[in-house]
């Protein structure tokens, strides 16, 4: 009777398997017939009540009808997979006869780029890159180069004060009065870096770029200056541009000019990027304040020297012409690819 109850599990589980259409039915099929309280699985259990002879011939036949039951599930999962795999391909999976997906290739930042090639130019003519911290002293910041804490100039700068003492630099200056203060002249220097200021609006940002240039040494003058900035200008802007000076005022240095280029999009005709003036302003400049050189330790009367200061976003706002500086901080993608 046991014998011919294994025959007939049997049977059904090997019908049943190849009905089967997803290999979650598959897995029904199996607990149903081989789980523990499975079909052949509760038939086994009751071996113990039948005579030894006997036993040992079901025993035997109901391990075999397990292993084929198994054998065919294991085949059958493996006949099922491979059509749902096909399936899932044709039903919206992936077509892996397309061609792959290029890689995105990534763009220096604008603002890189401009910086790198402000620096390029100034080291080609002989000027170290120096850095400082972007934390910094009050004296640093405002008392070395001539602006004590009455200076009126000192509301111009709109700083982030952490202490009485201590603030975000607003500028890479302080870098120059380390440096002459750690160094005897000559001198001849850049210090590109972050700066920090309280103001925002679509030509301000309260963090943003400077290069401040300094040099130092006997016989430094006006001239000198204004040759320097002249080759800027044309390395940054092309072999046509020209420079002005105009007459300024920053207490650390005097004279005091801000320097205009002629207008790259009109040639100095006159448009509305440059206000019909001809010319855009893109950094101030003067010789290094007497009073500057004696708070470092250098005497006034032995060595002269002059410094220059330009925002780098105003330079490839101009360069660029982007209308916007909070399109450098936003990480557009579809900005950024243009560069």
């Amino acid at each position: 009777m046991s014998q011919t109850r294994i025959a007939e599990i049997l049977t059904r589980a090997l019908h049943d398997v190849g009905e089967a259409q997803t290999s979650q039915a598959l897995e029904e099929i199996r607990i149903r017939y081989l789980g523990k309280k499975g079909l052949l699985t509760q038939l086994l259990r009751t071996l113990s009540a039948l005579p030894p002879a006997e036993r040992r011939e079901v025993g035997q036949d109901a391990n075999e009808a397990k292993d084929r039951i198994e054998a065919t599930l294991r085949e059958r999962l493996t006949a099922l997979r491979a059509e749902e795999r096909r399936r899932a391909l044709l039903t919206g999976g992936p077509d892996l006869t397309l061609p792959g997906r290029r890689p995105l290739w990534g763009r220096l930042h604008p603002l890189t780029k401009v910086l790198d090639e402000i620096i390029e130019i100034f080291v080609g003519l002989g000027f170290a890159v120096a850095e400082g911290p972007e934390v910094e002293s009050d004296f640093y910041n405002f008392e070395a180069l001539n602006l004590p804490k009455d200076h009126p100039a000192r509301d111009m700068q709109d700083t982030f004060y952490l202490t009485d003492e201590v603030l975000l630099r607003t500028h890479t200056s302080p870098v120059q009065i380390r440096t002459m203060r750690a160094q005897r002249p000559p001198v001849r220097i850049i210090a590109p870096g972050k700066v920090y200021r309280r103001d925002a609006d679509i030509t301000h940002s309260p963090m943003f770029h400077q290069v401040e240039g300094l040099a130092v040494d006997r016989q430094v003058s006006m001239g000198d200056l204004k040759g320097t900035l002249e080759l800027f200008a044309r390395e940054m802007f092309g072999p046509e541009s020209r420079i002005r000076f105009r007459p300024s005022f920053f207490p650390f240095t005097e004279p005091s000019a801000e320097v205009d280029v002629v207008c790259f999009l009109c040639r100095g005709d006159g448009c509305k990027v440059c206000k019909l003036s001809g010319w855009l302003e893109i950094l101030g400049s003067g010789m290094v304040h007497p009073e500057v050189l004696r708070r470092v330790g250098y005497d006034p009367e032995e060595v002269t020297g002059f410094a220059f200061g330009m925002g780098v976003e105003r330079i490839a706002m101009l360069k660029y012409g982007i209308d916007d500086i909070r399109l450098f901080f936003e990480n557009d993608l579809r900005f950024l690819a243009q560069f």
